[in-house]
């Protein structure tokens, strides 16, 4: 949903860096797989601990990778197909990470399981607002938009948790609620937009 804008400003400051990368031998492939480890781990070490900030500041800076690779393969004069499917297999285990970690500090630490049920929506819708775009694409028809493709799943969850990890109450599950209504809409949105497609 980020508009064209946002994303050719964004590019003007990743292309530069994904081009040093690639003259210093490194692959787009070996950047994505390095950000989804340091995504996971980072997820999975310390939003389980309760550390909300610290982790919500690794996580952000881990997600930039996901920007870079971009960037590095553009310098080479484009992606291959490989990938593609690993750039997106990256970022569904990093999602699961993000939101497996996100419910797992709402049942242990804060006891809250409503938060933990928001969470394992944004974590099951996630999955599939990507899944019926692959299926469509892998069939021919298309599913793109929604009102929170993965930048904006990432964006609002960790604001959320970056704020209740400041101590702004309620920040977590205030945005976690807001993120679970607006995914299953985006699900929606894409099997209309599939729908569509197919008449």
């Amino acid at each position: 949903m980020l508009n064209l804008f946002a994303r050719e400003t964004v590019s003007r400051v990743t292309d530069p860096i994904g081009a040093w990368l690639v003259r210093l031998g490194l692959t787009p492939n070996a950047v994505t797989v390095a950000g989804t480890v340091g995504t996971s781990a980072a997820a999975l070490w310390f939003f389980p601990r309760g550390e909300l900030f610290v982790g919500t500041v690794i996580v952000t800076l881990c997600t930039f990778f996901d920007l870079i690779d971009g960037a590095m393969a553009r310098a080479i004069g484009g992606g291959t197909p490989f990938g593609a499917v690993l750039d997106a297999t990256c970022d569904r285990i990093a999602d699961g990470a993000v939101f497996a970690a996100i419910v797992w500090w709402a049942f242990a630490v804060e006891n809250d399981r409503s938060a933990a049920v928001a969470a394992l929506v944004c974590l099951v819708s996630a999955q599939v607002i990507s899944y019926v775009k692959a299926r469509a694409e892998a069939t021919g028809l298309t599913a793109d938009g929604g009102l929170v493709e993965r930048a904006e799943r990432l964006i609002v969850a960790l604001v959320g948790t970056g704020l209740h990890g400041l101590g702004v109450p309620y920040a977590a599950p205030i945005a976690l609620w807001l993120l679970a209504a607006l995914a299953v809409i985006t699900v929606v949105q894409r099997i209309i937009a599939v729908h569509r497609s197919a008449r």
